[in-house]
């Protein structure tokens, strides 16, 4: 369970990252906002994942589902 606390407590600041980089890449398409935010979601992830000692087993599915995520908060 408490990996998916972790997890959680990592998808909280979704929106928050959005604003930022909405605001810190502002004039630039979205596709560059969409791999900012992808990036450091990513790191923030590996680093809670680290801390939880535990694997993602399919990064590929993982990240489609931080794509959903950005692109819902954005919405």
């Amino acid at each position: 369970m408490e990996v998916l606390s972790k997890l959680l407590q990592g998808l909280a600041f979704v929106p928050g990252v959005v604003a930022a980089i909405e605001k810190l890449f502002q004039g630039r398409p979205g596709g560059e906002k969409k791999d900012a935010a992808m990036s450091f979601l990513q790191t923030a992830l590996s680093m809670t994942e680290a801390v939880a000692n535990r694997q993602i087993i399919d990064p590929a599915k993982f990240n489609e589902g931080l794509e959903k995520l950005i692109a819902g908060t954005v919405e």
